[in-house]
C-alpha cells in the first residue's frame, strides 16, 4: 500500500520554522518535497545551532537537520529572468505550494497565487506570514519573538511555580519556537483539507495563514471566557492548591482534587490524618486552606525523585506527573518500544538520533526518512530530470548566480 501522500508533488519556497515544518509533515506522509534554497547561503536555519561539537556547519545545523528530513534541496533565484522561469515550470507541476514572503512580495515576480493559478489550477497555495495577508499589521516583519507575544500567550507566562518564585519577572515567550511550530501543523492541517476539497472542487486554494492568529488559536478557551466572563487569564493562575513542586531531582504535578485522591496522597505521605483534617476534608476546605496544604505536600515532595514520587502516587488515582527532561524523554520505555527514536545517516554529521513521527499507519511499513539534504544536492536531478535541463546548462547558470 502506498503511503497517504505518495505521487503528491510540494513546492517549499520558506525558511526558518513553520513553513519547512510544514512540509516535513508533508513528507512524512509520503509527498515529494522541493525545498528551494537561495543560491550560496541557502535557509537561514542552516547557520542556527546546535551544531555537532559546537562547530558552525550550513551543512550540520540540528535545527535544520530535524527540519528537513526527506526533502529535495534545489538552489534558485526566482528574482532573475532565468530563476523566474525555472520556478514557474516546477510551480506548474507542483500540487501545493508552501512559501512565507511578506504579503505583496511575490507579486513583483508574478509568482503569487493569482498568477500561478493561471498556469495550475489545482495548485494549492499556502501563504505564512506573521500578521496574515491583510489587515493594518499585514505588512508588518516579526520574529517568533514578536508573534508570540501578539497572540497574547505571553502574557500567562511565567506561571505557576515560576510565578510564585519571580513574581516579578516580566512575561516570557515560549521556549523552542513553540507558536512556530503550532503555525506549521494547522498550516499541514489546512493542507491536507485544501487536497481533499480540490477532489471535489477541482481546484486549488490560497490558504492565509497568520502565525499570531495560529498562536492565539490554540488558546482559544481563555479568549472564550475572557469575551463571555470577562475573566482575564495572566501569571498569576496557579492551581487552589496542589499543582507544581520541586523535587529532588526536578519537579512534579500533584492535584488532589476529589476527596478520595486527598485521602490517597495523605497516606502515601505517612500522613493518613490530614485525610481526615477538617481543614482538607472537602474540596472547598481544600481550596480555602490551599497555602495550608502546599506546606504539608511540599517538603515531602522535596524530600524524593520524581519517579519515585510518581510510581508511588499514580497508582492511588491521584494525578500525579513529573516533569521529563530530555534524557528522560531519550531513555523512556515506552518511547524506544514504539520506535519514536530513529537513527539516521548523514553525510555530513553521520549517524544521529532523530525524533520521528508519532503515528504508524497500518499496511504501509514504516522506515526511517532520508538525511536532511546538503545545499542544492538535488539540482541536477531536479532541474534535469524534472524540467529537462541539460548537465552542460548548470555550471553557467551556477556562474550566473541562478542556481
Amino acid at each position: 500500500m502506498p503511503a497517504p501522500f505518495d505521487g503528491i508533488s510540494v513546492l517549499e519556497f520558506a525558511g526558518g520554522i513553520a513553513g519547512p515544518y510544514c512540509a516535513r509533515l508533508l513528507a512524512d506522509l509520503g509527498a515529494r518535497v522541493i525545498k528551494i534554497e537561495p543560491p550560496g547561503y541557502g535557509d537561514p536555519v542552516r547557520r542556527i545551532g546546535p551544531f555537532p561539537g559546537d562547530m558552525p556547519d550550513q551543512e550540520a545545523s540540528g535545527l535544520f537537520l530535524f527540519l528537513n528530513t526527506g526533502k529535495r534541496s534545489v538552489t534558485l533565484d526566482p528574482s532573475v529572468p532565468s530563476g523566474r522561469d525555472l520556478f514557474l515550470k516546477l510551480a506548474s507541476n507542483a500540487d501545493v505550494l508552501i512559501e512565507d514572503h511578506q504579503p505583496g512580495e511575490l507579486e513583483q515576480s508574478g509568482l503569487d497565487y493569482g498568477s500561478l493559478q493561471e498556469s495550475n489550477p489545482a495548485l494549492v497555495y499556502i501563504s505564512i506570514t506573521p500578521y496574515g495577508q491583510d489587515g493594518p499589521n499585514a505588512s508588518w516583519k516579526a520574529s517568533h519573538l514578536n508573534s508570540f507575544h501578539a497572540s497574547g500567550e505571553g502574557f500567562t507566562l511565567p506561571g505557576g511555580q515560576t510565578y510564585q518564585s519571580f513574581p516579578d519577572r516580566a512575561p516570557v515567550t515560549a521556549g523552542a519556537n513553540l507558536g512556530d511550530f503550532d503555525t506549521a501543523i494547522l498550516a499541514s492541517s489546512a493542507t491536507v483539507a485544501a487536497l481533499y476539497a480540490r477532489e471535489f472542487l477541482g481546484a486549488g486554494q490560497h490558504i492565509d495563514i497568520s502565525r499570531q492568529e495560529a498562536t492565539l488559536g490554540m488558546n482559544r478557551l481563555e479568549q472564550a471566557q475572557f469575551l463571555s466572563q470577562g475573566r482575564e487569564f495572566n501569571r498569576s493562575r496557579s492551581y487552589e492548591y496542589g499543582g507544581i513542586f520541586p523535587c529532588r531531582d526536578g519537579y512534579v504535578m500533584l492535584y488532589p482534587r476529589e476527596d478520595h485522591q486527598w485521602r490517597a496522597l495523605a497516606g502515601i505521605m505517612g500522613q493518613p490524618e490530614l485525610g481526615e483534617d477538617e481543614r482538607f476534608s472537602a474540596r472547598a476546605d481544600r481550596i480555602r486552606n490551599g497555602d495550608a496544604l502546599n506546606s504539608y505536600v511540599r517538603p515531602w515532595a522535596a524530600s524524593l525523585g520524581k519517579r519515585e514520587i510518581y510510581d508511588l502516587v499514580a497508582p492511588s488515582g491521584c494525578p500525579a506527573a513529573y516533569y521529563a527532561n530530555a534524557q528522560d524523554l531519550m531513555e523512556s520505555p515506552q518511547l524506544n518500544a514504539g520506535d519514536f527514536f530513529q537513527t539516521i545517516d548523514h553525510p555530513r554529521t553521520g549517524p544521529l538520533t532523530y525524533p520521528t513521527v508519532p503515528y504508524r499507519v497500518s499496511g504501509i511499513p514504516w522506515t526511517p526518512p532520508e538525511p536532511a539534504p546538503l545545499l542544492g544536492q538535488h539540482n541536477q536531478e531536479i532541474l534535469c530530470g524534472d524540467l529537462g535541463l541539460t548537465p552542460e546548462e548548470l555550471p553557467d547558470l551556477r556562474r550566473a548566480g541562478v542556481i
